[in-house]
Order: structure tokens, then C-alpha cells, then sequence
């Protein structure tokens, strides 16, 4: 399917099932948000770069409106949907203020995929947050999830959080995640272990040449 959504030029990366809370305050955003309301139309969310807008981006849908203010800002809660491919892209559109672009819509596998895979990246995230101590704040519960569960989770950076956005394939996007955490948590073990040498430091204690086997 090709066709023309209005777009909104983010330094972030939304990916689909992906909840959102924005703080509507720009005109041309304003403008935009109350037509999309009104045509229960969804927006775009497209990722930006290096001052850059990239190519692939994700369709977001309004799902409340939670708070307008009584200069027209808006507080919105949305959800992603689909990620789309911009073909062209349209800087002025007559009578409004925003942008947009004509795009399509690739062929997304969102099954779960390789169930090996995910059990295994459920196991190393669980990991990585027991090593950070931050197991309450782990974003998954279950051994079935998918790559998006856990992808603003694991430390990639803005670039890596497109790459993954352009992966089409679930197994591939778990790859990816797989990948990154076998390079991530030793770092992160590695980090844990000189921050516990540093807090030894300075402490009492009792060593004698016995410790060391000489």
C-alpha cells in the first residue's frame, strides 16, 4: 500500500505496538494533531538523524486525548503501528503547516520467531538487569516477547535503534539484539567488577603472606 501521511520529525525511534505520551506545543504540530483527531488519521514518527531525516519511520495512531490547554497545546497518548518506507517526501503542502510524505509500507514479519532465540535474550536481559540491579525495572516477564519488548531496554544507541526499526524479519531483529548483548553484558560485568575493586579501597583488611601462597 502506498499513500500520504503527515509526518513529525523526531530524535527518536518508535517502534510498532510501542506506547508514546507526546507533548503537542509547535502550530504546524498542533495544526496536525487536531486534523488527525478530527479524520481519526494516523501520523508518522520519522527518526532524525545527524540533523538528517532518515528513510524509514513508523505510522503512529492517537489513542487519547488527554489534556488540551487553553493555548491549543495538547498532551496525546499514541501507539506505533506499521513501519513505513518514505518514497517522497513533501516539505509544503497548500494551507498547512506541517509536512509530510508519500510513503509505502513493507512487509513486516511480527510473529514471535524463533522461540530459541527469544528464550535466550529473555535469559540475557535478565541478566544484564540483575548486573545493573535494576530487576524492577525489567520490561519483560514472560519467555515469549518479541524484539520491540525490549529494544529501548538493552543500551543501543539512537543508530542501532533505526537499524533495528529497518529489519523486517523478526528472527533477523532478534539476531541483532543477540549480537548486541554478547558484546554488551561482558562489558557491563567487566564495569561491576571495577567498581566493586574501587569500593574495596580504603577498607580495613586483615591480608598476610599466607593469602598469596608464598
Amino acid at each position: 500500500m502506498i499513500n500520504f501521511i503527515p509526518i513529525f520529525p523526531l530524535d527518536i525511534v518508535v517502534y510498532p505496538r510501542e506506547t508514546l505520551n507526546l507533548h503537542i506545543f509547535e502550530p504546524r504540530y498542533k495544526q496536525m494533531i487536531s486534523e488527525c483527531l478530527r479524520n481519526n488519521k494516523p501520523f508518522g514518527i520519522l527518526p532524525v538523524l545527524d540533523h538528517k531525516m532518515e528513510q524509514y519511520g513508523t505510522s503512529i495512531e492517537i489513542v487519547e486525548m488527554v489534556k488540551e490547554y487553553d493555548q491549543g497545546e495538547m498532551d496525546i497518548r499514541t501507539v506505533g503501528k506499521s513501519v513505513f518506507r518514505v518514497l517522497e517526501q513533501v516539505h509544503q503542502i497548500p494551507e498547512k503547516l506541517y509536512q509530510g510524505a508519500i510513503v509505502e509500507y513493507p512487509s513486516n514479519e511480527m510473529t514471535h520467531g524463533d522461540t530459541q532465540i527469544a528464550q535466550l535474550i529473555v535469559s540475557e536481559v535478565k541478566r544484564l538487569f540483575a548486573l545493573l540491579d535494576s530487576e524492577e525495572k525489567l520490561p519483560i516477564n514472560k519467555s515469549e516477547m518479541m524484539s520491540y519488548d525490549v529494544a529501548h531496554f538493552i543500551g543501543l544507541n539512537l543508530q542501532q535503534e533505526y537499524e533495528l526499526l529497518c529489519l523486517m524479519e523478526e528472527v533477523q531483529r532478534l539476531e541483532y539484539i543477540r549480537r548486541h548483548l554478547n558484546k554488551l553484558i561482558p562489558a557491563v560485568k567487566e564495569l561491576e567488577e571495577v567498581k566493586a575493586r574501587i569500593r574495596r579501597n580504603g577498607h580495613f583488611r586483615d591480608l598476610s603472606l599466607k593469602d598469596f601462597n608464598l
